[in-house]
């Protein structure tokens, strides 16, 4: 495997980046989508229920099931980047949705009545209140859903999306041992590398500020 990295560096380095690529470009758009999401939510719990379910089903499709079904959808099934990105931020949903509804719940309801009896607006309370104390669990969900994210965009070259999945599929179709390490070992560890890196920021926030 090493040797086998050694001598293709430059399409491993192309790889690694192509995965680097689809997780992050997704995970932005699940952060920028989730987090709102999980908020309206404390606002409207009626919708709870609704919203958490279809983001739990979306959980239970198989990620090779999603990426077909994404398939014949207009715009998108005209590059696979792109049904590999929504794919993947849609798997991202659950985690970080339900990460900030129950962060922004579990917030004691004292503090928030004091902050309101400060004079402060609603959305004062929610940025300079809600949110710092809720950051730890809204991170940890997103520790979460990039993790996931990493393993799944393996699946992602299967629709020639590109990403480490590559040497994976070239792998077991050459049953050689090697390629299959050579895409597996580095999403491996990317994937340490986001869950140390997030669960560090994680730990930041659960640090008391003296």
């Amino acid at each position: 495997m090493i040797r086998y990295m050694l001598t293709h560096r430059t399409e491993v380095a192309t790889l690694v980046f192509e995965h680097i690529w689809l997780v992050g470009i997704s995970m932005l758009l699940a952060v920028a989508i989730g987090v709102p999401l999980g908020i309206l939510l404390t606002r409207r719990p009626r919708l709870s229920p609704a919203v958490l379910g279809s983001t739990n089903i979306i959980q239970t499709i198989p990620s090779l099931a999603l990426f077909g079904f994404l398939l014949p959808a207009p715009w998108l099934g005209e590059r696979a980047d792109r049904i590999a990105i929504t794919a993947l931020t849609l798997y991202a949903l659950l985690p970080i949705v339900r990460n900030t509804f129950v962060g922004i719940r579990g917030v004691d309801p004292a503090v928030r009545e004091a902050a309101e009896a400060m004079g402060l607006t609603r959305n004062q309370v929610l940025f300079r209140v809600e949110l710092p104390l809720a950051a730890s669990v809204v991170l940890a969900g997103i520790r979460t859903a990039t993790v996931i994210s990493v393993g799944i965009a393996t699946i992602a070259a299967a629709i020639g999306a590109g990403g480490l999945g590559e040497f994976i599929f070239r792998g077991l179709a050459m049953v050689n041992n090697s390629l299959i390490l050579t895409g597996a070992v580095p999403a491996a560890v990317l994937a340490l590398a986001a869950d140390l890196g997030l669960g560090f920021a994680e730990s930041r926030w659960r640090t008391p500020r003296v």
